[in-house]
C-alpha cells in the first residue's frame, strides 16, 4: 500500500523543511516545520489537557486559509512563546497573511509538559522567542531524531521521549509525512520489555526490528506521578486539501498515536495532532479513503522512532531505550 520515502522523514513531502533548536541545561527545545509556500493546514486535540496558540484559525470556516509554519515546543505556557521567534523570521523574509498593508505570519503551534525533567528552569527571561528563531533559522531538509529541538527534554512512562518522524509514499505517488514530539503519560514498548506497541507498522528496522509481543496481562505503566504530559504531532502530505479534508486527516491520524502509546489521550495528556498540505498532487478516490490511515501508520512508526533514537543527558529522571535494553 505504502512505502517509506527516500529520507523517512517528514521532509520527504516535498515543499517542506524542519528546524529544530535545544538548550541542553534548560533540557528544552523547539521543533518548527515551515512551507516554503504557505500550506492549508487543520488540527484536532484529543486530550485533556492541551496547550495551544492560533488554533482557532484552523477551523474550516476562519478567515486565513493557510498557515506559514507550525510549531512544536516544550516549556509548557512558556513554550507558546517560541511561535513569536518563528514569527519574527517568517515576517523578515517577507512571509504572512497581508492584513491592511501589513505582512501577518500565520503560526499555530502546540506546548508539551517538560518542567519537570531536571533542567535549568530559573530563567530571568523566557527562552522560548529566541529558541523559536534559531530553529527558523535551522530550517532544513534533515530531521534529528530522539533528543533534539522539542523531545530534548520529554519523557514516557519508564523511558525518555523525544523527536521522531516517518514518511510513507502510496502508490499514486502521494507523500505522507509524520513529525511528533513524545512526552507522554503511558508507555511506548510493552510490559517491562523492548517491544514497541508500533512493531506491527514497523518499516524494516527502523525502531530495532524487534517484532511483535502479545501484551501482558493487567493495566500498562504510567507516570502518574506527573501532572504534565503530552505527545503533539504533525502529519503532512503533497496531496491537495482544504482545511476541512486536513482535519479530516489530523482526527485519523490520532489512531496512530494510541496505537503506539499506551494509554494516550488521557486527561493528563494534550494530545494533538496538526495536518499540513503543500498541495502539489490530486487525491485519487482511493488515496482519499487511506490518507488517515497511512497519517495513523506514520505517527505510529514516529513515535517509536522518538524513543528509540533517544539519547542520555545529566540528571535524565528516566534511561534511554538504548541504555535500558539495547
Amino acid at each position: 500500500m505504502a512505502i517509506a520515502g527516500a529520507r523517512n522523514l517528514i521532509t520527504d513531502v516535498p515543499g517542506l523543511r524542519v528546524g529544530q533548536a535545544a538548550d541542553a541545561a534548560l533540557k528544552s527545545g523547539v521543533t518548527v516545520l515551515i512551507g516554503d509556500a504557505p500550506m492549508v493546514a487543520g488540527v484536532h486535540v484529543m486530550g485533556g489537557a492541551p496547550g495551544t496558540r492560533e488554533t482557532d484559525l484552523l477551523r474550516p470556516d476562519a478567515l486565513a486559509e493557510a498557515v506559514d509554519a507550525l510549531v512544536l515546543s516544550g516549556g509548557s505556557a512558556f513554550g507558546l512563546d517560541a511561535a513569536s521567534g518563528v514569527v519574527d523570521g517568517l515576517r523578515g523574509d517577507g512571509r504572512g497573511f497581508e492584513a491592511a498593508g501589513h505582512l501577518v505570519p500565520i503560526v499555530p503551534g502546540a506546548i508539551l509538559f517538560d518542567l519537570a525533567n531536571g533542567g535549568d528552569k530559573d530563567w530571568a527571561a523566557n527562552p522560548y522567542a529566541r529558541l523559536g528563531r534559531v530553529a527558523y533559522d535551522a530550517r532544513c531538509l534533515d530531521v534529528a531524531l530522539g533528543t533534539a529541538g522539542a523531545g530534548t527534554g520529554a519523557t514516557v512512562a519508564g523511558l525518555k521521549g523525544g523527536i521522531g518522524s516517518a514518511s510513507a509514499v502510496l502508490a499514486s505517488g502521494v507523500t505522507v509525512g509524520a513529525l511528533v514530539a513524545v512526552n507522554a503519560l503511558g508507555q511506548v514498548t510493552v510490559g517491562d520489555g523492548p517491544r514497541f506497541w508500533a512493531a506491527p507498522f514497523e518499516a524494516g528496522d527502523e525502531f530495532g526490528g524487534l517484532g511483535v509481543e502479545i501484551a501482558p496481562g493487567g493495566g500498562p505503566r504510567t507516570k502518574l506521578d506527573s501532572a504534565g504530559n503530552t505527545t503533539i504531532a504533525i502529519v503532512a502530505t503533497d496531496a491537495i486539501l482544504t482545511k476541512a479534508s486536513a482535519t479530516r486527516m489530523a482526527v485519523g491520524a490520532h489512531d496512530g498515536m494510541a496505537r503506539a502509546i499506551v494509554p494516550s489521550h488521557t486527561p493528563r495528556d494534550g494530545d494533538l495532532v496538526f495536518a499540513a498540505s503543500t498541495g502539489q498532487r490530486a487525491l485519487t478516490p482511493e488515496d482519499q479513503l487511506l490518507l488517515g490511515h497511512v497519517a495513523a501508520t506514520c505517527l505510529a512508526r514516529a513515535v517509536a522512532r522518538a524513543v528509540y533514537n533517544a539519547t542520555p543527558a545529566a540528571d535524565d529522571p528516566f534511561p534511554t531505550w538504548r541504555e535500558k535494553f539495547a
